[in-house]
């Protein structure tokens, strides 16, 4: 299905999701930056909170509503068929988003989402990926903090350094900020499906074509002290690695052979080991259900950091890439990332597919794939920074 075919249909955007915590701030976000003429709608289940939302909207008239429900597939296919781009924020995706990449994809729609959940993402590669590419559509996950700082910093990074040789970059996450009862309910989910994303992982491996000529890794590394950032480096497992490596399979850019590393930099001892016991003590309890819902219940879906406290957050990623006899330090950083810079980095990618000229892709691509370039001006333009630090 060609894209020039999709131009009739109602919205350039559906956002599904709307009136949760990140919906509404990427709603408003729309709202305030959309460009003249975007025609876009909010969805979700409840109709009544998706009126109140629309109205509380700067030139809220002019935006649609659509009911539709993560348990109910006619309504996702229903709002997959009205829209040429599709943004979702409802998690947790294992759960509930299953249904919406399947009609993305069978009908030629573009979607983007904002999971950081690995089982989530190879299941869909299993599924949907092949189908995807036969109607043009684009499945781009991790369009929120996870993982677009990292995806683009790594990006920036190598283009900083010689082409066609070795390349090794580490990633260096600092922040100061909350997060909401969303972000806690995937992550206990995430945290007790140990078993199920390892099987998840290695079905994607027998799916994946093999890449000749070339190596990419993403290996853990252990903790260590980075004299070169100054902090303990405590390896992070989240997604971003995983699309890092997905990003250098596509891309020749990164060389011949492609090392990537990601890490929290913590600058006290103490406080790095609190924070290892911390997230130990979470994933235990995250295996008992009794324990897993008490803690879910602390802070419910829709429950977030108030704006007092999200003005008051930041993130810095600091890259230090090397290769062909080069060094370069990079950094991306920006205010609150959960939220705030999450809305932002959604709306912008949102807005990227739907009117920017981007590659030839289809499938499931990573941001890089999907809106590289573009998708980095944009969010310079919206006050990301992107900077190079240092070069030796």
């Amino acid at each position: 299905m060609s894209r020039m075919s999709r131009t009739d249909r109602p919205y350039d955007l559906v956002l599904f999701g709307a009136t949760g915590f990140v919906g509404t701030l990427t709603a408003h976000y729309l709202a305030g930056h959309a460009p003249q003429g975007l025609r876009w709608a909010v969805a979700g289940r409840d109709e009544r909170r998706l009126e109140e939302l629309r109205a509380s909207l700067p030139g809220g008239a002019d935006v649609g509503v659509l009911r539709a429900d993560a348990a109910e597939p006619a309504t996702l296919r229903a709002l997959a068929g009205h829209a040429r781009v599709v943004a979702s924020t409802v998690g947790p995706y294992v759960l509930h988003g299953a249904e919406l990449v399947a009609a993305c994809a069978d009908t030629g729609t573009d979607y983007l989402d904002l999971t950081g959940e690995p089982e989530f993402v190879d299941l869909m590669y299993v599924r949907h990926d092949a189908r995807a590419r036969e109607t043009g559509a684009r499945l781009v996950h991790a369009c929120g903090f996870d993982s677009v700082p990292h995806d683009l910093g790594v990006y920036f990074t190598v283009r900083q350094l010689p082409e066609g040789v070795p390349l090794t970059v580490d990633g260096y996450v600092t922040a100061d900020a909350a997060f909401s009862g969303g972000t806690l309910a995937s992550a206990l989910n995430q945290m007790a499906r140990g078993r199920r994303m390892l099987a998840a992982a290695r079905d994607r491996a027998r799916h994946e074509p093999r890449l000749p000529g070339r190596r990419v890794t993403a290996p853990a590394g252990p903790p260590r002290f980075a004299s070169e950032v100054g902090a303990w480096a405590l390896p992070l497992p989240t997604i971003d690695p995983q699309i890092v490596r997905r990003s250098a399979r596509a891309l020749e850019r990164y060389g011949p052979d492609f090392r990537y590393r990601h890490y929290a930099a913590v600058r006290r001892l103490p406080v790095a080991v609190g924070g290892v016991a911390a997230v130990g003590a979470l994933a235990a309890a995250a295996q008992l259900p009794p324990a897993r819902r008490w803690l879910s219940a602390r802070l419910e879906p829709g429950d977030g950091p108030s704006a007092q406290k999200r003005a008051k957050s930041w993130f810095s990623v600091r890259f230090v890439g090397e290769g062909g006899g080069r060094r370069v330090f990079t950094e991306v950083a920006g205010g609150d990332p959960g939220y705030d810079e999450t809305a932002k980095m959604f709306a912008e990618a949102a807005l990227c597919l739907a009117f920017d000229d981007l590659p030839d892709t289809a499938g499931q691509v990573t941001p890089v794939q999907a809106m590289g370039d573009a998708l980095t001006g944009r969010l310079r333009a919206a006050g990301l920074t992107f900077r190079v630090a240092a070069r030796r």
